[in-house]
């Protein structure tokens, strides 16, 4: 079983128009299933598709399984079988030994600016890039789940 251990961050926007982003991919997903216990989620990116499911989430970790499948799958199923979805490109930011994965959002919740970072260990040591604000990781509104459904620009 895989596991996944992620801190979530709101980003400084002033800071973050200043960052050299060479990295990027536009992301689809939407979800199959959405509740405390578990998750199934759909992704279609620029190089494929991904189902993934994850656990309950403890702290910053959470048991998770992802896998390829192919791009028209991928379609298929965000058309016939999610209730909810969300756009947002990605940026893959090189910092201090660790990558950070900046999530801009678009649509419904364009204007919301989020950074992640996955640990190899709840307890990791890591350096805040200068353009990260404040903490996000334990308040489920800035899960991209919620923001399928209650989305930014309702708040």
């Amino acid at each position: 079983m895989g596991i996944e251990i992620e801190r979530k961050f709101l980003v400084k926007k002033d800071k973050w128009a200043q960052v050299v982003k060479t990295e990027r991919s536009l992301f689809r997903q939407g979800y199959i299933v959405s509740d405390p216990q578990k998750t199934i989620r759909v992704r279609l990116t620029d190089t494929g598709g991904f189902i993934t499911i994850k656990g309950k989430t403890i702290g910053a970790a959470r048991p998770e399984f992802e896998y390829p499948i192919p791009a028209a799958d991928a379609q298929q199923l965000l058309d016939d079988f999610c209730y909810a979805e969300l756009s947002k490109v990605r940026y893959f930011i090189p910092h201090d030994g660790h990558t950070w994965e900046v999530d801009e959002f678009l649509g419904r919740n364009e204007g919301l600016i989020v950074a992640e970072i996955e640990l190899d260990a709840e307890d990791e040591k890591f350096s805040l890039p200068d353009w990260i604000d404040k903490e996000v990781t334990s308040e489920k509104k800035y899960t991209n789940s919620n923001l399928s459904v209650n989305p930014f620009n309702n708040w």
